[in-house]
């Protein structure tokens, strides 16, 4: 830790010493105070000769920060005159290097924790990635299928102002679309064919089997809106609820105009991939029925301009 005191140059502002060495590495090491009253006298502790040289010092207590049993560094103070106070400020000087060592104990836990989270979070969300694209090969989506949808509904998601503590529930929320299907038979999902009306009833239970799958997973419940709500339409025409207008979350109706278009733009069991152009159409035709014209409008924005770069 840098000396306290007044400084004539910046020298002290870089003052680093070993705990091994000088009158503070014995302080550390004895685990008590140690003063030298005349630091001249230490013309052969090198440790500290730079600085007595330039700041004129004469005098230093050096008292350890320990805490729980541990050397945390050493509280240096140093004067440019004698000094030999009594021992009441003894006692003080002592106080404060065991709230020094405190404080920067916490400092330390807290940096450890906050270290801890970013690391959990990030292996959780790389494993929801990985079901997402566990997902999309059970699904046989195309390749990045889930990538994609979920870049652009973050994109589209910050420019219509959610807020960026929400981003991380909605960036979940899409990565885990279609966990529901889990729920679904694989001759029902990789039907190459039109569904029978009872298939039908079978599919649309996705959204159901996703809320009953992650609702009750703590982390996860605010990241529900999109795999419950996805198919649900801006005219109330939608499913498993009948959700109208802003009924639906928000996250939910920017998701489901950019997963209409990714799931149109590729090809599928049951048929091929639709043109960009007609793709557009369809989803300009469907603003006000099956999609909130607001995210339409910006989707389309968007989508050009990026296959204007293509």
């Amino acid at each position: 830790m840098p000396p306290v005191g007044d400084s004539n140059s910046r020298l002290i502002e870089s003052y680093q010493l070993r705990l091994v060495k000088g009158l503070s590495g014995q302080a550390a090491m004895g685990h008590h105070l140690v003063q030298a009253l005349n630091l001249s006298e230490l013309e052969d502790d090198t440790a500290y000769l730079p600085l007595m040289h330039e700041e004129g010092f004469i005098s230093i207590y050096s008292v350890p920060l320990i805490v729980k049993g541990q050397i945390r560094g050493v509280l240096d103070v140093f004067n440019r005159s004698a000094f030999n106070p009594g021992g009441d400020w003894i006692n003080f000087l002592e106080t404060l290097a065991g709230q020094a060592a405190i404080a920067i104990d916490n400092i330390t836990l807290l940096e450890n924790l906050q270290r801890s989270n970013i690391e959990l979070t990030l292996a959780y969300d790389t494993t929801l990635e990985g079901w997402g694209r566990a997902l999309d090969l059970r699904d046989h989506e195309t390749e990045g299928h889930t990538l994609r949808v979920v870049d652009m509904t973050l994109r589209m998601a910050q420019i219509l102002g959610i807020p960026d503590d929400e981003l991380a529930h909605i960036r979940r929320g899409a990565l885990l679309h279609d966990i529901g299907k889990m729920g679904i038979s694989d001759t029902i999902l990789l039907k190459p064919g039109p569904l029978t009306k009872e298939e039908w009833v079978s599919i649309r239970k996705h959204p159901t089997y996703a809320y009953e799958l992650l609702h009750h997973i703590m982390h996860l419940r605010p990241a529900l809106n999109i795999p419950f709500c996805h198919h649900e339409k801006w005219d109330g025409s939608g499913y498993p609820r009948g959700l109208k207008g802003e009924e639906i979350p928000l996250p939910a109706r920017i998701f489901t105009v950019v997963d209409v278009w990714d799931a149109l733009t590729s090809d599928r069991p049951y048929r091929k991939a639709w043109s960009a152009k007609k793709a557009l159409k369809y989803i300009q035709e469907q603003s006000g029925k099956h999609f909130d014209p607001q995210v339409v409008e910006l989707f389309l924005k968007l989508i050009k301009n990026e296959l204007i770069k293509r």
